[in-house]
């Protein structure tokens, strides 16, 4: 099997902000990289073995981050701004590509990190050249709007806080409180427009989102796959909830690994897809 190494960097961009950045190398490299970006509650860590998964299926380089934040990136500034989305994915995800110099990339995205993904697409057309979102939201629903409220719930009457605090540290309960009161407020909620980024997706994309989703109907995919036509695949996760990932992990590191095989193409090589993704993909089936 391909040896894949990891490696750990704090990436400094403009206005003193640092982002943490984590790495899976491929022996040789690979043209594209796998970009992932986590969700409302999460981090690096919390990815666990799915960039590993993912890096051995595609035979790709893989990269996560800490958005600000979160984990040992930058603090944030509270309260987030009602356009905190489009920021992250117009403004910081394509300083971080740029510092690295990255310009081969399909982002792979899941939640807030999905919906951020649709903004970065649409603002980097000609870096961008595959998109996986995975339970990503364009608009607030009532499953959105249920799921946060209830997940409210849970965080007053059950040790959730204790098991954010292990995970973010002191920053846990800034983080709940920056998605609930965000989510929940109407101004959000309102404003949350993501058509003129939809509009200017030029690249393949997957849609992805657990048939069981607690946070986001199935209207969030069809609307999404509706507006980027022909260059666009929605598909629904057997027995999974928010998380497909990692509760699907087999069935979505498959699907990412053919729709990635679908789009990276050498010249002369026609359909079958890159030497690099087929070569350390079939070599772990």
């Amino acid at each position: 099997m391909t040896t894949i190494t990891t490696s750990d960097q704090a990436v400094t961009l403009a206005e003193g902000v640092t982002l943490q950045v984590r790495r899976w190398h491929q022996p040789g490299g690979s043209d594209h990289t796998l970009v992932l970006l986590h969700e409302a509650l999460g981090n690096i860590e919390l990815w666990r073995d799915f960039p590993m998964q993912l890096a051995r299926a595609t035979g790709l380089d893989v990269l996560a981050y800490d958005r600000r934040g979160y984990g040992s990136s930058t603090p944030e500034a509270y309260p987030r701004p009602m356009d905190y989305l489009e920021v992250e994915g117009e403004v910081w995800l394509p300083r971080l590509l740029e510092a690295l110099a990255l310009d081969q990339v399909i982002l792979v995205g899941h939640s807030d990190g999905g919906s951020i993904v649709l903004v970065g697409a649409g603002a980097m057309p000609d870096r961008v050249t595959g998109l996986v979102t995975m339970a990503p939201h364009i608009t607030v629903d009532r499953l959105t709007i249920q799921g946060i409220r209830e997940t409210a719930e849970r965080y007053r009457t059950t040790d959730l806080p204790e098991r954010l605090a292990r995970r973010h540290g002191e920053r846990g309960r800034l983080l709940f409180d920056a998605w609930q009161d965000t989510w929940l407020d109407p101004e959000f909620q309102q404003r949350m427009n993501f058509e003129p980024w939809l509009a200017r997706i030029r690249c393949p994309t997957l849609v992805l989102q657990g048939e069981n989703d607690e946070y986001g109907l199935p209207e969030q995919v069809h609307s999404i796959v509706e507006r980027l036509g022909a260059r666009a695949r929605g598909l629904m996760v057997p027995e999974a909830g928010h998380f497909p990932h990692a509760q699907q992990p087999e069935f979505v590191v498959s699907a990412i690994r053919s729709f990635v095989t679908s789009i990276i193409i050498e010249p002369g090589e026609g359909e079958g897809g890159s030497a690099s993704a087929r070569s350390n993909g079939d070599s772990n089936q």
